[in-house]
């Protein structure tokens, strides 16, 4: 029995184990480091802010439409009434829509932050990848919103195994 467990011990001591290797970085910090993303997110904060003042200008007008309503409502025939009513109704029906245009998902302001900041992500992203490849780390991690894998070598990826123990094809 002691030569049984013996032998194990030393098999076991002699299967190599290999570490894995991290890095953790800060992927706000780098960006906020690189000019073209600076001037990239003053671009874009430049092209929210017209885009805010718009809104703002429409909702302006539908305040005073509904003032006059308001004001004016007593004195109006029911058929001018209604007409009012439906014209606030469309136009409030467009401000809502040009908000969800503008601001909404996938609305102008995702599609102008993926124009202007993703390349530069990716240019952070490629060199992040460059640098585990030379470095040989297994996995970077990315500390600024929370922990976050950025880079996993991909050798070290279970997942078709737990799919096959699993008993999924």
């Amino acid at each position: 029995m002691k030569r049984i467990f013996l032998l194990m011990l030393i098999a076991c001591c002699a299967v190599q184990v290999q570490a894995q290797r991290y890095a953790v970085i800060d992927s706000k910090f780098i960006l906020d480091k690189m000019p073209e993303y600076k001037n990239a997110q003053a671009r874009l904060n430049q092209f929210s802010e017209l885009w805010q003042q718009e809104i703002d200008q429409k909702e302006a007008a539908l305040s005073k439409m509904y003032k006059d309503y308001d004001a004016e409502q007593v004195m109006l025939p029911d058929d001018l009434k209604k007409k009012r009513e439906d014209e606030l109704f469309n136009k409030e029906k467009d401000l809502r829509d040009l908000q969800r245009k503008r601001f909404g998902f996938e609305g102008d302001l995702f599609k102008k932050r993926q124009e202007l900041i993703k390349p530069i992500q990716d240019k952070v992203y490629t060199a992040i990848q460059k640098l585990a490849t030379e470095k040989q780390y297994d996995f970077i991690l990315d500390k600024s919103e929370g922990i976050t894998v950025i880079f996993a070598d991909p050798k070290l990826d279970k997942s078709e195994e737990v799919l096959r123990s699993l008993g999924v094809k």
